[in-house]
């Protein structure tokens, strides 16, 4: 006899004959001594006040193991055991059902008996609403149950590849950078550099007062933006914690993209266990790419709390978080899906403070962006340096432009998103190195917004020169990207964002990349007051070099002032003066600039990874030292 003859198909499955009560599985359990009388009692109080399944609940609270629920839900439900490993599914089903639907609902079509499909299924209760689905593709069906282990390594050994093409192409063409071409292969691009080109060589001071008139301009917008972003923030009041709410809490899944992460890993573990969130709510996926065997044999060594699972990525045309982010994406049970770096160490109340926030929020409120700050900011200089940026930009500039109803670049962590936008919008660009500003806009291109919430995440302040340049040369190369992605069509962009939208985006990331680029021409003219000859400082007539000094010294006191204030927002106690070394610190920024360019010619999609658990001797034995309490900001958009 076969194996898929083994399973009944001659009349419909118990969990198709009706109902079960509530109960089974847990009468089941205590039946046979798996989990005591009192621990099932509180189980079932919590699995009745919340959203989670019982199973899940026993589950999480390391209760029972995957073999104990197996042989109770096949008893109960009066199907018999697939053996998946034994014999792999036909991938002409599982393609006639849809392998991300597969994922979704826990399920996988394995073979034909005759004319019924048998359907291997983790989730025996949810059979009898999914069989009209099921049987509007397949014809008739039957239900055998299996692990979700076993349900998901076998639609990853036959549809592996369907699934890292998804993920690669989730996002709809026009809204994404996946065809960008390297420079030799654009006609368009090659003509540019070479118009610039002989720019220079025709009529060099015409081009360099053009280049100079650009990047004053773009200065004075940027910085006329952050100022007007710092100032909403200041002007709103600042509100306390959301209240609680009646409402059921949801399950929420929390993806973690590790990559060549074998020495933070079990960090990482000990961090998010600090969450103080309900264990069978939380469902944490760590994606780690399939040649990764460094993180996997890691985790493989590691106990993993039972809310944590590792989602292993396989091989594709790219090898980026975006990617990793979209594969994981569809493994996720949570209505909110959550995103945190490898190094990160949220503070405990976190998830309770997103949850109450989308709970009191409208459909339209899509996104909260938390805040982000390092601890490790005495290491060096540098980290200084990052530190105060950072306090400047989530605590000032983020939450003015949200209050201004301006596009808001996220970061690339401590995010959270409604799963069903995400759904809708094709999730992240694989093949953007800056993915989360690029959702952040097309969020707003689809009429959803993004709030900052009150909560912070601490991480690691990347502080050793070439690390930093790796890094700001990936984002400013993101940046550059995603303006000319989203200026494909400007008229579509200006009608979705509307004109102060439209303006807004073109004075932060257009602004942000002019600087960038010429930043070092600007800076030339502080060689005059030591004697040396500048060829534009001649040409300029008196009302422009005023003009141009006078938005140099604006420049100055907005870094200063938005600097000192976001620094004063932290806990940190650095001293005040530490802003003042900005001056030196920004100029790393072009270096980055130029390399990110560079490889936006011959790499447009190369990661340049950083390099995490450096500098993380603030957190030991995963608590947090010398860190901010909770309640160390208040925000909100």
């Amino acid at each position: 006899m076969g194996a898929a003859e083994r399973i009944r198909v001659e009349r419909p499955p118990a969990a198709e004959r009706g109902p079960r009560r509530s109960f089974a599985v847990g009468a089941s359990l205590l039946r046979e001594g798996v989990v005591a009388p009192d621990e099932m009692l509180s189980a079932l109080s919590q699995n009745g006040r919340e959203s989670g399944r019982l199973p899940d609940v026993l589950r999480a609270r390391g209760l029972v193991v995957e073999r104990d629920l197996l042989g109770v839900d096949a008893r109960n439900w009066g199907l018999r055991l697939v053996d998946l490993d034994a014999a792999l599914p036909d991938p002409r089903l599982i393609d006639a059902v849809g392998v991300q639907d597969c994922l979704r609902h826990g399920l996988v079509p394995w073979q034909k008996v005759g004319d019924v499909t048998i359907v291997a299924t983790s989730r025996p209760e949810e059979f009898r609403r999914l069989r009209p689905m099921l049987e509007s593709r397949l014809g008739p069906v039957a239900a055998g149950i299996a692990s979700s282990r076993a349900i998901l390594s076998a639609i990853h050994a036959r549809r592996g590849d369907l699934l890292a093409r998804a993920a690669e192409n989730r996002v709809a063409g026009p809204e994404s950078c996946r065809n960008w071409p390297r420079l030799h292969q654009s006609p368009l691009a090659m003509a540019a550099l070479a118009a610039t080109f002989a720019a220079l060589l025709i009529a060099p001071l015409a081009t360099g007062l053009a280049a100079l008139c650009f990047a004053v301009f773009s200065l004075a917008c940027i910085v006329l933006l952050k100022l007007a972003a710092t100032i909403a923030a200041l002007r709103t009041a600042l509100p306390g914690p959301d209240p609680a709410s009646d409402a059921i809490p949801p399950v929420v899944s929390v993806i973690v993209a590790l990559y060549r992460e074998a020495d933070i890993a079990p960090r990482l573990i000990r961090r998010l266990a600090r969450l103080d969130y309900p264990a069978e709510l939380l469902d944490v996926i760590l994606a780690v790419e399939a040649e990764d065997h460094v993180t996997l044999d890691a985790l493989a060594n590691a106990e993993l709390p039972p809310w944590m699972r590792v989602v292993v990525v396989p091989e594709g045309q790219v090898k980026t978080k975006p990617r990793a982010l979209n594969h994981a994406l569809d493994h996720a049970r949570g209505a909110i899906v959550g995103v945190y770096d490898a190094e990160d160490a949220p503070e405990p109340d976190q998830l309770q403070r997103v949850v109450a926030r989308f709970q009191r929020s409208g459909p339209e409120v899509a996104c909260l962006q938390g805040v982000l700050d390092y601890y490790n900011p005495r290491t060096n200089w540098l980290s200084r340096c990052f530190t105060i940026e950072y306090a400047g930009w989530f605590r000032l500039v983020l939450p003015g432009l949200a209050r201004l109803g301006l596009v808001v670049p996220l970061g690339g962590t401590t995010l959270f998103f409604r799963r069903d936008v995400l759904d809708r919008l094709g999730a992240w660009d694989a093949h953007n190195v800056t993915e989360d500003a690029d959702l952040g806009i097309r969020l707003a291109r689809h009429g959803y917004r993004t709030e900052l919430i009150d909560t912070v995440t601490f991480e690691e302040a990347n502080c050793r020169p070439l690390p930093w340049i790796k890094q700001r040369s990936r984002w400013i190369k993101g940046y550059i990207m995603t303006w000319a992605v989203h200026m494909r069509q400007p008229r579509r962009l200006w009608q979705q964002l509307g004109p102060k939208g439209f303006f807004g985006f073109q004075a932060l990331f257009l602004g942000s990349i002019a600087q960038f680029l010429l930043a070092p021409l600007l800076w030339s003219f502080l060689l005059i007051p030591f004697g040396f000859d500048h060829p534009l400082y001649a040409a300029l007539p008196a009302p422009a070099l005023w003009t141009m000094t006078a938005i140099f010294l604006l420049s100055e006191f907005a870094n200063i002032f938005i600097g000192v204030l976001g620094l004063g927002r932290t806990r940190h106690r650095l001293s005040f003066l530490w802003v003042l070394t900005l001056k030196v610190y920004y100029p790393l920024a072009s270096l980055a600039a130029y390399k990110g360019l560079l490889e936006l010619a011959t790499r447009p999609f190369y990661w340049d990874k950083t390099t995490h658990g450096i500098f993380d001797d603030g957190l030991q034995g995963g608590q947090t030292v010398h860190l901010p309490p909770p309640a160390s900001i208040r925000l909100t958009a």
